[in-house]
């Protein structure tokens, strides 16, 4: 009898990749979206596959507890809530989709830039509540500008070419690319200190931090050109909320575009929200109809190969 294999699905997934894997031979999808981390546990014991989103933890007492665990599938780009470390240790393939959702995340890195740079928010909720009043709402040009992008990976990338295109300036900083990289793509490599000096508009593009710790932190917000507007559409953990809060209220950051948060759902008391300058939305960076479908799509895809011992592009576990 031919060999079954579960495949535990532990956040939303795309229809199309639901009914690609629903449909495969020799495969139990079991959809596991809503289930308790103590059901978790218990469900992954005899999975041979996980998919997660962002929602998930797969950190190292989920990857244990998967018994028969040979592959994790990551649908998106970044693997933050995966314990590579810990697949690497138990011999656990992870794969990712970093191609599928970049210009969905470019885009709306790009919205968010616009819409704080023009006040779009505010002007709206004012003219919604009966007022008339344009001379409030002035807002900031982006032609002409400096654009700091901090990370240039697929996603920075984009928004760098969209901002040429708006005809800015762009700036980035990346360890891990090379300045002949930047330049064909008509960016400057700085350092990060430059960057924040130097930019009108930052965008944040990069890895979380190893510790966690913030890379916009008190100290960073105190070199930020004044009047700056800042965007992270990345990782929540890449800015310290009280002093993004602090450079907002005291004028240093003109303005902030937000759709991701140190801590998700952000809680009521969150000292970014209902801020009037921040231009927030529910981390909705691959939330098209298009990269939905190709990000759940390719996961499938990528998880039924390396079941099948087929060789697939894998993620470089942590050293």
């Amino acid at each position: 009898m031919p060999e079954r294999h579960k495949v535990l699905v532990a956040d939303p997934l795309g229809a199309a990749g639901a009914d690609r894997l629903r449909a495969s031979a020799g495969v139990e999808a079991v959809f596991a979206d809503g289930q308790s981390r103590v059901e978790l546990l218990e469900s992954i014991r005899d999975a041979a596959a996980l998919i997660v989103r962002s929602g998930t933890q797969a950190d190292a007492e989920l990857i244990a507890a998967g018994r028969s665990l040979r592959v994790i599938g990551r649908a998106g780009v970044g693997v933050d809530n995966i314990d590579l470390a810990a697949a690497a240790t138990h011999g656990i393939a992870v794969v990712n989709t970093p191609e599928a959702n970049t210009l969905a995340a470019a885009e709306h890195a790009f919205a968010l830039m616009l819409a704080t740079a023009r006040r779009i928010t505010e002007a709206h909720n004012s003219l919604a509540g009966g007022s008339w009043d344009r001379k409030q709402y002035v807002g900031v040009q982006l032609a002409g500008a400096t654009l700091g992008l901090v990370g240039f990976g697929r996603i920075g990338r984009a928004v760098g070419h969209r901002a040429l295109a708006f005809e800015m300036a762009v700036l980035t900083t990346d360890p891990y690319i090379p300045a002949e990289v930047a330049t064909e793509h008509g960016a400057r490599m700085v350092e990060l200190p430059e960057l924040l000096a130097a930019s009108d508009f930052v965008s944040l593009h990069a890895v979380a931090q190893e510790d966690g710790s913030a890379l916009l932190d008190e100290a960073a917000f105190a070199t930020i050109k004044p009047g700056a507007i800042l965007v992270n559409a990345a990782r929540g953990s890449l800015i310290d909320p009280a002093a993004a809060r602090s450079a907002l209220d005291d004028g240093r950051l003109a303005g902030l575009g937000l759709d991701v948060y140190d801590t998700e759902p952000p809680p009521p008391d969150h000292p970014l929200i209902g801020h009037p300058r921040v231009v927030h939305t529910p981390h909705l960076g691959a939330s098209t109809g298009a990269a939905q479908r190709d990000v759940s799509v390719q996961v499938v895809a990528k998880v039924l190969a390396a079941l099948k011992g087929e060789p697939v592009e894998t993620v470089q576990p942590a050293p």
